[in-house]
């Protein structure tokens, strides 16, 4: 059981990557207040708990039910990070301009696809699978996923006082280079999923 619980963090905690989901939330939320990003933070891990809770309830039952093979929700997951990480690198950095209120980047993309992302909800299905484990194993895997989101809050909520030593010209910085990070992850979830380190090894 022990062997699990630490298999299954470290699995959920590589894919939730919450280094990486702190700087995305840093870039993301510098010209936001205190207040706001406090907010913003709480939001993000809600809604990220209920993303992979319900992916470990019926995720596994409803990909069957409408015939998604995992392979292609992580395809199009990656794809959909990618067009949001080449957003990030072309960004003029006025958000205000578009329209959409800030408090909706706790839904997109925080929440998913970057603390939610493809590999993390494909990890979770996997490691929940209703033909291998026990329902005991698959409460501990969920309370396993609790634990790094609230970890994952901490980081986010500690964000603030990147904001504050870097500024407004460093943020706009960090956003380019996370958003270049995403695209390049992106594409490994598609390369991953497509099975293309097997095309190099069979063409070699």
């Amino acid at each position: 059981m022990i062997d699990k619980l630490l298999h299954d963090f470290l699995i959920i905690w590589a894919t939730i990557d919450p280094i990486g989901t702190m700087a995305l939330f840093a870039a993301l939320t510098a010209k936001l207040s205190s207040k706001e990003r406090i907010k913003t933070a709480y939001k993000t891990i809600v809604y990220t708990v209920l993303i992979l809770v319900g992916a470990i309830l019926v995720g596994q039952v409803l990909l069957s039910a409408m015939g998604i093979s995992l392979i292609s929700f992580q395809v199009s997951g990656g794809v959909i990070l990618f067009l949001f990480g080449l957003q990030m690198v072309f960004s003029n950095n006025t958000p205000e301009k578009t329209g959409e209120p800030m408090h909706d980047i706790s839904v997109f993309p925080l929440a998913i696809p970057a603390t939610a992302s493809p590999g993390a909800i494909l990890a979770v299905i996997l490691i929940t699978d209703n033909n291998i484990y026990t329902v005991q194993e698959q409460m501990m895997t969920t309370a396993t996923v609790l634990v790094v989101l609230v970890i994952t809050l901490l980081l986010l909520l500690f964000s603030g006082r990147i904001i504050r030593i870097i500024g407004h010209g460093g943020a706009s910085l960090l956003t380019r280079i996370m958003g270049m990070i995403l695209a390049a992850l992106s594409v490994e979830f598609i390369m991953e999923a497509i099975g293309v380190a097997n095309w190099v090894q069979t063409m070699s």
